[in-house]
């Protein structure tokens, strides 16, 4: 069974921040959005680029490349030109710490 990984402090990041992590040689973006923590696999299902980059608008991510949207909350696409969903992770706070569950 997976165990939960630290991450970083709980302040690390601001809202409307992210960060990139390596989670066992696989790129997770995990963004703070209205001071709760979101975390997916940093990806576009689209053309397999990196998505962090992107801007946020509310809850979703834009692509920098194409402009596919997707969920930060679940990865669920939103938008063409992408059609797949892109994995998104269980990630809590424990004593002042973000962790995240690697759940692939």
């Amino acid at each position: 069974m997976p165990e939960w990984i630290n991450v970083f402090k709980e302040n690390a990041l601001m809202n409307g921040q992210n960060s990139v992590i390596d989670v066992d040689g696989t790129d997770v973006a995990i963004f703070k959005i209205n001071n709760e923590y979101f975390a997916i696999e940093d990806v576009c299902s689209h053309d397999g680029t990196e998505i962090a980059s992107g801007m946020l608008d509310g809850d979703e991510i834009i692509c920098p490349r194409h402009g596919a949207r997707f969920c930060i909350k679940t990865g669920v696409v939103k938008s063409a030109p992408a059609y797949e969903d892109i994995h998104s992770y269980p990630i809590r706070i424990v004593e002042g710490m973000v962790q995240i569950k690697d759940n692939r």
